[in-house]
């Protein structure tokens, strides 16, 4: 894989290009800066609402064209939304690159969102609220951010509610996509076998109708809040708990100190420290695991955890003693060395699912202007002190706590 290219067009739209020679595969998509966050209180849920009806028709083309010009020739058309972007993206054989980028650009700058389309789409998003409210493992998750965020819209769920998403219009979707879709609130990026000159080009032509102007982002970082331990009595088979608290946000130098911190308490690996603790010494849990959400001037740190309900406080003290126990000793020298070597691996591993590395790599893109190189990882991490690791666990003692049992 070449090094990555970062331009952008003469109207102000950024590229990001990864030359793979020879790929049978190529994926390109456009990165927007807007989610969830951006929302009204009235608008909860929009960005995800036209994630989905964003396919839904434009001036010149039906649905049905949308949904089939790319699988019919063996590709995708996706689309997902966080908190603070929207990603819109195709995954297609080798040749067809033209024919992904045109639909893209056209849906970007002319979906036009039809009533009777929108209205069928709605069901199928009150489906998915429902069935999500329903996946208590899941919705916890949004749960507590009402807690750890509240006072802003990073509080409230990328879905919306019933309510909310009744009230959007063919009129407010498109003012949505004229607002938020413009070129300089865009990444364009692409990973594949053709050259870039002729990705520029394409992109230069086709994309030339965005908006021009500023997005109108206002986001307001909430004060963060006293630790609070809230309890939620259901009528559930298993007790599900959430543990966590703020942490710097993506452009702090401390967020790979966290990242490390989170793969040696609850990563993927079995020999996490709470896996081990919780599950392969007592058996208390099928699955405990831990995350971050790093956004523009915020993040959090969660630990998540599902048992029976009769061994919630055991589990949740056994938690607490680790994060202790992080935060009172240095990790020794070994310990040390072996938790940087497992996440680095992890890395290494990971550049093999180039979906999620050109995903990944147009965020870090948009917001860091460059894709960090496998030595840059290895240089970062690898200067990570023992000390730095148990300040930052000790900064996760004033945790909040939520459980559904």
């Amino acid at each position: 894989m070449d090094r990555p290219i970062l331009t952008q067009t003469s109207f102000g739209l950024r590229i990001l290009a990864l030359t793979v020679p020879s790929a049978p595969v190529e994926y390109c998509g456009v990165l927007v800066n807007t989610g969830s966050r951006d929302e009204t209180r009235e608008e909860e849920g929009l960005a995800h609402f036209i994630e989905h009806t964003v396919f839904k028709g434009t001036s010149s083309h039906k649905a049905s064209y949308i949904s089939s010009r790319l699988e019919e020739v063996g590709g995708e058309l996706n689309a997902y939304t966080t908190k603070e972007e929207t990603v819109i993206y195709s995954i297609i054989p080798h040749g067809y690159l033209s024919r992904a980028v045109n639909l893209i650009a056209e849906i970007i700058t002319d979906s036009q969102f039809p009533e009777s389309e929108i209205n069928k789409e709605r069901e199928v998003i009150r489906e998915e609220i429902l069935s999500y409210r329903d996946t208590p493992s899941e919705s916890i998750y949004d749960d507590f951010d009402e807690i750890i965020f509240k006072g802003s819209a990073l509080a409230h769920n990328i879905l919306g509610t019933e309510e909310s998403v009744n009230r959007f219009t063919s009129n407010i979707c498109r003012e949505h996509l004229k607002q938020f879709y413009t070129a300089s609130n865009m990444l364009f990026f692409y990973m594949g076998a053709a050259s870039p000159d002729k990705l520029f080009r394409l992109v230069e032509t086709t994309f030339s109708g965005l908006p021009l102007h500023e997005a109108p982002l206002h986001r307001i970082l909430p004060a963060v809040p006293s630790p609070k331990k809230e309890i939620i009595e259901t009528d559930t088979h298993q007790s599900h708990t959430v543990i966590g608290t703020r942490i710097p946000g993506m452009f702090s130098p401390d967020r790979h100190v966290y990242a490390l911190l989170n793969n040696i308490l609850a990563g993927p690996g079995m020999n996490s420290l709470l896996n081990v603790a919780l599950r392969e010494k007592r058996g208390l849990v099928y699955s405990v695991e831990s995350s971050t959400s790093m956004y523009t001037d915020s993040g959090a740190l969660t630990i998540y955890f599902g048992c029976d309900p009769s061994d919630s406080e055991k589990c949740h003290k056994l938690v607490d003693g680790v994060l202790h126990k992080m935060a009172d000793k240095l990790l020794s020298p070994v310990k040390l060395r072996k938790g940087k070597c497992q996440y680095l691996g992890q890395l290494v591993v990971a550049r093999e699912n180039r979906e999620q590395v050109i995903l990944s790599g147009a965020r870090s893109a948009f917001y860091y202007g460059d894709i960090p190189s496998r030595r840059q990882a290895e240089e970062w991490i690898n200067a990570i002190t023992a000390e730095e690791l148990r300040m930052a666990a000790e900064s996760l003692l004033n945790y909040s706590s939520l459980t559904i049992r």
